[in-house]
């Protein structure tokens, strides 16, 4: 189950965290791999680890926020089967304190960057006869989440764009979901928390790590095999659809 053989698997943000745990999985189950990232550096040690360990792959550079620099990129894909929109960034703040730079920029890469890769992939997918869409949101698009009011905005959009995708290439054969993350232990989020509560960083990791009630952080393998299966033709049957993985955050931190 879960086969992803003789796919080609495209991953932006691949060089770190989720992404990264989610290029190595697709290519241990068999698919080709191309990790899409900012850094070069990032990319090229996550492939070199996909190769020590048997597996298929590409690197690319790119901002996903410009749209040109993404359409040379699926442009090099001409295979494409598997989109994993997972490039973001966050932001604290409520309206208020929320700046326009701020505000901008988190929809540049976060929804913008979504939409790029989303409009560069299908019309390759059509091409191929179909595939498979998965979109990373998060819990915030879901749920009033404490001064995250520009990250929660993108995630929403995030939620209405794969709806839309999933809706409108139906009889296309393509498959667009979304998943909703709560917290995952990543190294953006350690060096989020080190940014934002400085002093404060093994503090505010426990009292982050517990506020789902599972009592933990989720870690990216988990969080790769929900995409995954997603990916795969095993969910065949399944599209327009969020899946919260999130420790019991959503229905059960009342």
């Amino acid at each position: 189950m879960f086969r992803l053989d003789g796919k080609v698997a495209a991953i932006t943000g691949g060089g770190s965290g989720i992404g990264r745990a989610v290029a190595k999985l697709f290519a241990k189950q068999g698919a080709t791999v191309h990790i899409i990232d900012l850094s070069e550096q990032n990319a090229q040690q996550v492939l070199t680890e996909v190769e020590s360990e048997g597996g298929n792959g590409f690197t690319h550079t790119c901002d996903v926020s410009n749209q040109q620099k993404v359409i040379e990129v699926f442009a090099k894909i001409a295979e494409l089967n598997i989109l994993v929109n997972n490039a973001g960034i966050a932001h604290v703040g409520t309206v208020v304190n929320t700046t326009e730079e701020d505000f901008d920029r988190i929809y540049r890469v976060n929804v913008k960057g979504a939409y790029n890769c989303l409009h560069s992939a299908v019309p390759v997918m059509q091409s191929n006869g179909g595939g498979a869409i998965v979109n990373i949101s998060s819990i915030a698009a879901l749920i009033g989440i404490p001064d995250r009011f520009a990250y929660s905005m993108s995630k929403g959009a995030i939620h209405a764009m794969s709806l839309s995708v999933a809706r409108d290439f139906l009889h296309a054969n393509i498959r667009s979901n979304t998943i909703s993350p709560a917290r995952v232990h990543t190294p953006f989020v350690d060096g989020f928390i080190a940014k934002n509560y400085p002093g404060k960083e093994q503090e505010m990791f426990e009292k982050l790590s517990k506020s789902q009630p599972i009592g933990r952080m989720g870690t990216v393998e988990e969080v790769a095999r929900l995409i995954l299966y997603l990916s795969s033709d095993d969910s065949s049957f399944i599209t327009g659809n969020d899946y919260s993985i999130d420790g019991g955050f959503v229905k059960l931190n009342n």
